[in-house]
């Protein structure tokens, strides 16, 4: 079942949206705004996740708040990779959390929290651990990034690609299973509580194969996706329909973003929408087919096709 649904991912990063275009990050705020209003109106009682912050940074969060952002959100999220990207200790988790609390009194959740085997696989069972010993006792989620290594001939979402260097190719490395399927050492030592983040690909391969280790490792919480981008694509109502289908046993965070390139001020999925509605309406769709308030099995289906249409003329 989908117990929440995320607004955007990453919002402070250029990876994941433009503040090039969007200086002070006020065009966000209205989008976000506007899509919690409208979910609202479909499931009142859903939780509404800001979508989860990298880097950790209050003044972020206050800039939101001065926008009234926060007044339509139940939940603030953040993510944390000291021993791969961030400038912090991973003894600092604690600290993390309280900067976030001591300007909002909305539940803080970490959404991302991860270390890769770049290095060594030593590194992240040892990321895996402390990470559950300093987190689980002082937030009510905490999700593991990720599952899976990122394939090899994948790209991986980030801005500068292969310029970043190392950093970059440590995201291939995040999984706590490896690209061929065989797990990792700190898959051996994933700890009771703990959630998983793990996005999934249009027609991901590697569906049905996540779902039989997220029971071998007693997941119950999962932090996932849907792209907007590939809510236009040919069969994305059948993808949508079989990867929510499949994950309908765990407790989901569904995560809402990425702007299609037809639809960005720029052609690029970071780029804020030209027509903010059109957000609004994708979340819409999304969480009357996902997550209404009434039972799966009697919630009115209304297809892609006939919500693209009425956007359209409208």
């Amino acid at each position: 079942m989908v117990e929440a649904v995320m607004l955007w991912n990453e919002p402070n990063n250029l990876s994941h949206w433009d503040f090039h275009e969007d200086p002070e990050w006020k065009q966000f705020a209205e989008m976000v705004i506007g899509a919690a209003r409208a979910i609202r109106e479909v499931n009142p009682r859903l939780k509404i996740v800001l979508g989860g912050m990298s880097p950790v940074d209050p003044n972020f969060v206050c800039l939101l708040k001065s926008q009234g952002v926060l007044e339509h959100v139940d939940v603030v999220a953040i993510h944390g990779f000291p021993l791969d990207w961030n400038h912090w200790s991973i003894h600092d988790w604690p600290r993390k959390i309280e900067e976030i609390r001591s300007v909002t009194d909305k539940p803080v959740w970490v959404s991302e929290a991860g270390a890769s085997s770049f290095g060594a696989e030593e590194v992240q069972a040892f990321g895996l651990q402390r990470t559950a010993e300093l987190l689980l006792p002082i937030t009510e989620r905490v999700h593991w990034y990720s599952l899976f290594d990122l394939p090899a001939t994948w790209v991986a979402t980030t801005r500068h690609k292969e310029a970043e260097g190392s950093a970059y190719y440590r995201h291939y490395y995040m999984g706590l299973l490896r690209e061929d399927g065989t797990p990792k050492q700190a898959a051996s030592c994933f700890p009771k509580g703990m959630g998983i983040c793990q996005w999934f690909h249009f027609e991901d391969h590697r569906l049905d194969s996540a779902v039989e280790w997220l029971r071998k490792l007693g997941v119950r919480h999962l932090r996932t996706g849907l792209s907007w981008a590939d809510w236009f694509r040919p069969n994305a109502e059948s993808w949508f329909d079989r990867q929510m289908n499949a994950l309908e046993e765990f407790e989901t965070s569904l995560t809402l973003c990425f702007t299609p390139e037809h639809l960005g001020r720029r052609p690029h999925y970071t780029s804020p929408p030209k027509d903010l509605e059109r957000f609004k309406d994708f979340a819409v769709w999304a969480v009357q087919r996902y997550a209404g308030s009434e039972p799966a099995s009697s919630r009115s289906q209304t297809p892609i096709t006939e919500v693209l249409e009425t956007v359209d003329r409208n």
